[in-house]
């Protein structure tokens, strides 16, 4: 992943605004990239800009070692810093016309895991859909399972010690444009764009 070091760019997504039409619609991801994006990456800035001592340190590193920050950034660093690596591996991780099902290594560990694609998916959603306000849903993989988990706002697995492997942006703004409050349909139209090839590459890396 590029630009992982202070300061901060918002890199061009790797596709059209379009690209994922007709699951999300163009004018979503253009405000959720050029404008959400761009507010995390500016406040994250601000804050590393202030404390130079942390401008060497990698987006996965401030994440990883929130707990080893000065107190009163702790939380201005998850926010933000969680704000540019979610958005960044969930708009990485789009992908239409995509393989709609697991492919590799990963897909043979979801079938072991959860019995089939099926079960996953379903299991996924009722989580996703179990997010209360603002967050993410995830795959990841945590001492070597793999694991459904959801997380609040901006946090991420990584504070955990989890590798993440997909994440679901379930924040309103997200899907709303869309799918108004059918955060539903929206997990369902992101089912049909999640570029399994992509997530099987970082599962292997996980591993």
């Amino acid at each position: 992943m590029e630009n992982q070091y202070y300061p901060f760019v918002n890199l061009p997504l790797p596709y059209d605004y379009d690209a994922m039409e007709p699951f999300i619609d163009a004018r979503t991801m253009q405000i959720h990239h050029d404008k959400h994006l761009q507010t995390y990456i500016n406040n994250l800035n601000e804050v590393l800009e202030k404390n130079p001592q942390l401008q060497k340190m990698s987006l996965t590193e401030l994440l990883r070692n929130l707990g080893e920050l000065p107190e009163e950034i702790q939380n201005a660093v998850r926010n933000n810093a969680g704000g540019v690596y979610n958005h960044r591996l969930y708009f990485d991780m789009l992908k239409n016309p995509s393989e709609l099902k697991p492919v590799g290594k990963l897909a043979a560990a979801i079938n072991d895991e959860f019995g089939s694609y099926e079960e996953f998916k379903d299991i996924f959603k009722k989580a996703a859909l179990k997010v209360f306000g603002s967050g993410y849903a995830w795959l990841v993989l945590d001492s070597g399972k793999l694991r459904i988990v959801t997380t609040p706002n901006q946090n991420t697995p990584i504070e955990h010690r989890m590798c993440p492997i997909l994440p679901l942006d379930v924040w309103e703004h997200a899907y709303y444009l869309k799918h108004r409050h059918v955060r539903a349909d929206y997990i369902d139209d992101w089912f049909m764009v999640v570029n399994w090839q992509l997530a099987d590459e970082i599962f292997n890396n996980c591993k």
